[in-house]
């Protein structure tokens, strides 16, 4: 079964960087697109980017675009979120996840089958 782990959280500043990883193990997550969603406290988790295989199709949610890139490395089955100008909005425990459908700007949680366990995010000056 694919399993996946994500971890690069930490505290930043705002206007800093954080870049996350999600590394696949028991399996290549290749086949897969991959999404990052998150969940701030009392919110529900939403979806923040998602890239599918090849890295032919990218969307991103409208309250990071041109802030977060997504990114994947097959070869080191990892799929990165590169993270900047961070502000106290983007507070939130970050999740990636892998499903067998295209990416879509809805980012249908129900889509995902196996999700990592969470790597928290936290902006503050």
């Amino acid at each position: 079964q694919l399993r996946l782990a994500d971890s690069g959280g930490g505290l930043e500043q705002p206007g800093g960087s954080l870049t996350l990883s999600c590394k696949a193990s028991e399996y290549s997550l290749s086949g897969y697109p991959i999404g990052w969603f998150r969940q701030a406290p009392g919110k529900e988790r939403e979806g923040v980017a998602c890239i599918n295989t090849n890295s032919r199709i990218i969307k991103y949610a409208d309250s990071v675009k041109g802030r977060f890139t997504i990114s994947r490395d097959d070869a080191k089955n990892t799929v990165s979120l590169q993270m900047r100008s961070l502000g106290p909005e983007d507070t939130a425990v970050y999740y990636c996840a892998a499903t067998q459908y295209y990416c879509t700007a809805e980012f249908r949680r129900d889509d995902y089958f196996t999700w990592g366990q969470g790597t928290q995010v936290t902006v503050s000056p």
